[in-house]
């Protein structure tokens, strides 16, 4: 992200069935529920902020706090588009990895008192190693029929920050929710690299073997 975001102390939290936001990374998202546009009008008129975390694929739908993932990603609303008929089109930007010490209410929405996550994103000789091994599969999805999204390969071939490049392909090509939010709540870099490599090999088959 371009600026230094002052993490909140509390914020709305929108649980979803099978999507996770990961810093730097954007989600659109349409608001229609009438509990959704209320957080959203909350969020709106404070910070422009929210968290996205995963609901456990066991369940259906939540009803409590254990019913979804405690370690999220809080995100900024880049944009929102009033549709006319009180439902929103909007843009959230990934900001940085929190965790829900409590929640101060759960209804109509929830709101959580954040802490952040703090990252092992030490440098080493194997890091650079793997970030090199994620480039070198990312470049094989250039030559399948991956539809890849447009301005990302000129983007990664501008990218030094390794933390960044394992968020973005994490939050690009690893289907499986539950594959995203281990690789959300992976603290230590080289760790988290690791596993971007073996689900990308695993979930792309012979493209990426």
């Amino acid at each position: 992200m371009d600026e230094i975001t002052i993490l909140p102390e509390q914020a709305p939290v929108m649980p979803l069935p099978g999507a996770l936001l990961f810093p730097n990374a954007l989600l659109p998202l349409y608001i229609f529920e009438p509990r959704y546009r209320e957080m959203l009008d909350y969020a709106l008129t404070r910070d422009r902020m929210f968290c996205v975390t995963l609901i456990r694929p066991d369940r259906l739908q939540w009803k409590s706090a254990n019913d979804f993932f405690h370690v999220a990603t809080i995100g900024l609303i880049r944009a929102c588009v009033d549709r006319g008929d009180g439902t929103s089109n909007l843009i959230l930007q990934g900001l940085q990895r929190v965790r829900f010490n409590g929640f101060l209410q759960l209804q109509p929405f929830p709101i959580a008192e954040l802490r952040e996550v703090e990252l092992k994103n030490e440098t080493t000789i194997e890091t650079e190693a793997l970030g090199a091994k994620v480039l070198e599969l990312y470049a094989r999805f250039k030559t399948s029929d991956r539809q890849l999204p447009a301005k990302l390969d000129r983007y990664l071939s501008d990218l030094n920050d390794l933390a960044m490049l394992a968020d973005l392909m994490a939050a690009t090509f690893v289907l499986d929710p539950l594959r995203r939010q281990q690789i959300l709540e992976q603290r230590n870099l080289n760790a988290r690299l690791r596993l971007v490599i073996q689900y990308l090999r695993e979930e792309t088959g012979n493209a990426a073997a």
